[in-house]
Parts: C-alpha cells; sequence; structure tokens
C-alpha cells in the first residue's frame, strides 16, 4: 500500500486515482555518484476502494505533481519541481517541468522557470526520455517497483508472502539531476498532487502528499487522513499525539515509548544525503528497499519484522530504472 490509496477508507484523494501518491525514491546514480535519481510514484493501476482498474490516462492535467526539497531542515521547501501534463490528444500526452528556489517553492502555485516542455509521456513500455542540459526527465506508465502483501495486513498480520503489486503498474516521474541542484548536501523530500481551488481566484489545494511509507494509509488514523494529507510537514507535529495512540494500541509501547516511536516519524519527509549510502527510512530509498519490513517493525514494536515479500527483478540498470509496464 505505501501510499497507495492514502484516502480515507483506502480511497483515492477526490476520489481520482491520477492524483494519488504512492512512493518517493531517491538514490546516487549507479556508477556517477556526482548525480541524483529521484523518482515520485503516482496513479496506481489498480483500486482498492472502490477495487478494480483505474484510469488508462496517466496524468491528470487540471493537477500539479510535485517533487519538494527543503534545504535547511525547517519542513519547509526550499526547491521545487513542479509537473504538468497537457490534456490527452489522440491518446498521448506531454509534460511541462518547472523548477523555482526560494520562497515561492513553498507556496502553491503554477510559476517557475521552465526547464522542459513538451517532453512526451510514455504509454507503451519503452521509456520516453528527454533531456536538457544536465537534466534527464521520464514520465509515464511503468511496472510498480513496490512490493508488499496486503492480504496479510488485512488477515492481522499474518503475511504469506503473496505480492499483491507484482503485476501491478504505476506512473513514475523520474529526474536524473546534478547533486548541485538539490542545493545542500543533506536535504529533505517529499511529494505533493494539488487541484485548483475552485474558488475563482486562481488559487490550488493540495490533495495529496507524503514520503515516508505506509505512514498515510496505516499509521494515520482515517479520521485524520483528510486532514493529513492537506498538511504541509512543517506542522506535522499536530499528528504526533494520534500517531503515538496507534502504536500504543498496535504495538503494545508505553506512552512514553509511543511518543518517541511517533515523534521520530515527523514531519512526514525524506531525508537524503548523497555522499553517504542509501539506507532506508534513514538516507534516502533505494528501489530495492524493503520498506515494508521496517515500517512493520516499527509500528509492531517487533512482534512482525517481515512481510516475506523481496523486492521486484525486473528493475531496469539504466535511467529512468522502474521496469517496463505489464501489459502494454
Amino acid at each position: 500500500m505505501s501510499h497507495h490509496y492514502s484516502g480515507p477508507d483506502f480511497s483515492f484523494p477526490n476520489g481520482d486515482a491520477r492524483l494519488d501518491i504512492c512512493d518517493l525514491f531517491a538514490f546516487p546514480k549507479p556508477g556517477d555518484a556526482s548525480k541524483s535519481i529521484l523518482i515520485m510514484d503516482v496513479h496506481p493501476s489498480v483500486g482498492f476502494n472502490p477495487p478494480g482498474p483505474t484510469s488508462t490516462q496517466p496524468f491528470a492535467p487540471e493537477a500539479i505533481y510535485e517533487l519538494k526539497i527543503d534545504t535547511n531542515g525547517d519542513a519547509l521547501a526550499d526547491i521545487a519541481y513542479r509537473f504538468r501534463f497537457a490534456q490527452a490528444a489522440n491518446g498521448e500526452q506531454t509534460a511541462t517541468v518547472r523548477r523555482v528556489r526560494g520562497a515561492d517553492a513553498a507556496r502553491m502555485g503554477d510559476d517557475g522557470e521552465t526547464v522542459l516542455d513538451g517532453a512526451p509521456v510514455s504509454t507503451g513500455r519503452d521509456a520516453r526520455i528527454t533531456g536538457a542540459g544536465d537534466l534527464r526527465f521520464f514520465a509515464g506508465w511503468r511496472s510498480d517497483p513496490f512490493f508488499f502483501d496486503p492480504g496479510g495486513l488485512m488477515n492481522n498480520f499474518q503475511f504469506t508472502g503473496e505480492d499483491f503489486f507484482a503485476d501491478k503498474n504505476v506512473c513514475s516521474i523520474a529526474l536524473e539531476v546534478p547533486n548541485s541542484a538539490l542545493g545542500s548536501s543533506r536535504v529533505s523530500l517529499w511529494h505533493r498532487t494539488l487541484l485548483p481551488s475552485g474558488d475563482g481566484r486562481g488559487g490550488w489545494v493540495q490533495v495529496d502528499r507524503g514520503a515516508r511509507t505506509q505512514q498515510s494509509t496505516v499509521l494515520c488514523p482515517n479520521e485524520m487522513k483528510a486532514e493529513y494529507l492537506r498538511t504541509e510537514p512543517a506542522d506535522d507535529a499536530r499528528f504526533a499525539d494520534s500517531f503515538a495512540h496507534v502504536l500504543e494500541q498496535v504495538g503494545g509501547y508505553t506512552p512514553e515509548e509511543a511518543k518517541r516511536v511517533a515523534a521520530g516519524t515527523l514531519p512526514d519527509v525524506l531525508h537524503y544525503d548523497p555522499t553517504r549510502p542509501v539506507a532506508y527510512p534513514d538516507n534516502g530509498r533505494a528501489l530495492t528497499d524493503d520498506v515494508c519490513d521496517a515500517f512493520f517493525a516499527s509500528f509492531t514494536n517487533g512482534k512482525v519484522t517481515e512481510d516475506k515479500v523481496g523486492p521486484h527483478t525486473d528493475l531496469l540498470s539504466e535511467f529512468p530504472y522502474v521496469g517496463p509496464p505489464h501489459g502494454m
């Protein structure tokens, strides 16, 4: 599940699968440690509530997909990459990539320096990659790299190793950038989706966000999910007590231990230093990191340490690294 089905009752934000935040990855480029690979996955191909296939259109043209970068540790963005997608024509979409720095990066908006325009979106197995200077970009359908046994979660943590996501697809937005583009040697990352506010003033509202796996789907109480998805990481402390209560009930933590563990999950950002080895949740996230084992070991206070599912074998050795989509 990760951030798949991050709305209340494992639904999609605003009922639209295209807006659903799934997973965030950050790791040094293999063979060239001077560059980093940043991948944000959205739009799962199959839903849970309601069940069944989702939209065949990869990205919502009315939305902004955004990758946020905090360079000074205050959980506010100092750099942002903003992705907009054109209305599909003959089944094809194109993307515009903008980069914004400074105070505007922490705000909602569609401005920024255009670094790519008219980049093709991949709807088949071949990865259509666009470059501009020292940046490389990919967007489109890919094999979902997330691996997990959600049936075991629903069956009181009785995991059997059945990987629901082994044959599922997701829409990936991938960037290859020089480490200097991150603005600092140690950064915090998260991603989000925005929609027009509909207030007639041209404003935007945040409908989904996240960075750490399973946080919004499992750890956040259901009645607080809508509020959580609208909140900025800088304001995440408001959820600490609710998270601690869940940890007490599920993991059997003492109140003091639960507060300590809950505090360690907030703010909901992915810390990343490209000069250090990748090791989720402490530093970045590789496509093969077993994030669910790490989450459930903490969530259950060591009572459950694995779901018996391993990484997928269809990953690529080159950009965009996520494998080709199934059934296309």
